[in-house]
């Protein structure tokens, strides 16, 4: 996890926008450097660095006597940087994975070498010697990458959206503030004045697509066919090559443990493989609850099972609405869900930084898109407008779920692993036969369970418990977070002005008081920024006003069930 800015032809001092680089300061609490391009006055890097691989040479802009015209701040990790340097035999100058980037596009060209990268990322690569600039970020956006382009060329680059609201430029008119797509890449045109030109941006990978660096993977290929066992085999093979691939750190390692399916299943694994890598120190695993929340009780079940060292959070209603506001400000969105489901994930990372020196944090995100996890799942018509939606889902990560995990993590320092979204796991799950993955016997992510069903990973009333709504696996089994929140807002947002929400704002209008409430602290902090969002994230096939899973009939809460 690092911060990442550049500029590349400012018309206002360096000195002067570089104090816009400090706001994404929390993404790299290691080091800070600000570096001038040669030969271009108005062109910069700056890097916040969170030092994970490589130590002594992982400081960025990255440059190598080799290639002296390129220049490379990513943000990121690249997990067959190995496998690829033995393979094409590269020369490597440093310990830096990041510095395979160097390499493969020397040697094969931008889009050969965004697409053998398997790992999560965001880059600006500069190449002098040909005058362009490259932008690239990760299939599911795992990574953020924000840019400011004027019509003049002015382009500016940040991992975080707010690194750019204050930048100054010549234009009489705004420019927007937008995202790099997940899985493209964008060419620049780099001029002698500094600005830049865009002339290309262009897919690299799709979700649906195996990746073309898995002809490299460490896993052989796997048994064909559609038979349950065999699909299920390479089901455990490809998750527990994901998280073992992701073991490459040289600081601590540990997990967010909900004590649901997905992060139960991540930290088992990750404890089984640091057994037998023989990592030097005890997984810890991380839990944020009330005291008799769902999730705290389930999560202790867990960390037994498996033998982590475990932390269990007190979450308090209280604490959650006083840190809203600094959740919205970190998150740069104005989604409801992302917002109610990202304080107690936030509480959770500002603990693990103050109490523990575990750096490198696993977690379960992406296997409700993966797997068809949410309980409105039930509802599709077909197997065939499921298998679409979970498409959707997954290419609209970096809008909700994906953001939400970076910047609660980023916000503290923490470096946030997520195994279900490997693209050799994804790609295959998503060539499985559209009926394999619906529910079934009433049962979300049914295909999932069955895989890791008699091995002992977790504990079976795990492996079989029914999805949580987030706001009732944190808090107490009287009173749910939700609610909390409910009654706290309603005195906040009054009846006259939900009705003039539709002219207060027009794009994506608030339905609800909560949905108003958060709206006025982003426009607070990112004023004229609407857009950043392009739509809420709503259930499908009901007719749903909230989108918490607590509100849809085929929802009930554990102590029902």
């Amino acid at each position: 996890m690092c911060g990442i800015w550049a500029l590349f032809g400012s018309d206002e001092c360096l000195s002067v926008q570089c104090t816009s680089a400090m706001k994404i300061a929390h993404r790299g609490p290691d080091a800070f450097r600000f570096e001038n391009v040669n030969g271009f006055t108005n062109c910069c890097f700056g890097f916040h660095w969170l030092a994970i691989v490589d130590q002594l040479y992982g400081m960025q802009p990255l440059r190598i006597k080799r290639f002296p015209f390129l220049w490379l701040c990513y943000n990121g990790e690249i997990y067959n940087h190995v496998t690829l340097k033995e393979q094409f035999e590269f020369d490597f100058q440093t310990q830096v994975d990041g510095e395979i980037i160097l390499h493969l596009y020397h040697r094969f060209g931008i889009q050969k070498m965004a697409s053998l990268l398997d790992g999560v990322f965001a880059f600006i690569l500069l190449d002098t010697s040909n005058k362009k600039v490259f932008l690239g970020r990760d299939t599911y956006g795992v990574r953020p990458l924000f840019k400011l382009l004027t019509d003049d060329g002015f382009l500016a680059v940040c991992s975080e959206a707010k690194g750019l609201t204050q930048l100054s430029h010549s234009m009489a008119t705004p420019a927007d503030i937008v995202h790099l797509l997940p899985g493209h890449f964008e060419t620049f045109e780099l001029k002698p004045t500094g600005k830049v030109q865009s002339i290309e941006m262009k897919q690299f990978h799709c979700c649906t697509k195996e990746p073309a660096h898995a002809i490299y993977d460490t896993v052989e290929r796997l048994p064909t066919g559609f038979d349950e066992e065999t699909v299920k085999m390479n089901i455990r093979t490809l998750f527990e090559n994901a998280v073992k691939k992701r073991l490459l750190s040289q600081r601590r390692i540990g997990c967010l443990l909900s004590g649901g399916l997905d992060s139960s299943l991540v930290a088992a694994t990750l404890v089984k493989l640091a057994k037998e890598e023989k990592l030097q120190y005890p997984i810890q695993t991380f839990s944020i609850g009330a005291e008799d929340s769902p999730d705290l009780l389930a999560a202790r079940k867990v960390a037994a099972h498996i033998g982590s060292e475990h932390h269990e959070v007190n979450f308090s209603p209280e604490e959650g609405i006083q840190a809203v506001e600094d959740v919205i400000f970190h998150l740069e969105t104005y989604d409801t869900i992302t917002i109610r489901a990202s304080v107690g994930m936030y509480l959770l990372s500002k603990y693990i930084r103050e109490n523990s020196d575990s750096v490198v944090m696993f977690s379960g995100e992406g296997s409700d898109e993966l797997t068809q996890g949410y309980i409105y799942f039930h509802k599709a018509p077909t197997p065939e407008a499921a298998a679409q939606d979970n498409v959707r889902l997954l290419k609209e990560l970096y809008l909700f779920d994906a953001l939400r995990a970076d910047r609660t993590t980023a916000a503290h320092g923490l470096e946030l692993r997520v195994p279900f979204l490997d693209h050799r796991l994804s790609a295959y799950y998503l060539s499985l036969p559209e009926e394999m993955r619906v529910p079934r016997r009433g049962v979300e992510k049914y295909l999932l369970r069955t895989a890791f069903e008699n091995t002992n990973l977790i504990p079976d009333e795990i492996l079989w418990r029914r999805k949580e709504a987030f706001s009732d696996g944190l808090t107490s089994l009287k009173k749910s977070w939700y609610n909390y929140l409910q009654e706290h807002i309603e005195s906040l947002v009054n009846d006259d002005q939900m009705e003039r929400a539709h002219q207060t704002f027009p794009h994506n209008p608030p339905r609800t008081k909560e949905a108003y409430y958060f709206r006025q602290v982003f426009q607070k902090h990112y004023p004229g920024q609407d857009k950043w969002l392009s739509h809420f994230w709503m259930p499908r096939w009901i007719n749903a006003s909230d989108p918490s899973a607590r509100t849809l009939l085929i929802y009930k809460p554990e102590e029902e069930q």
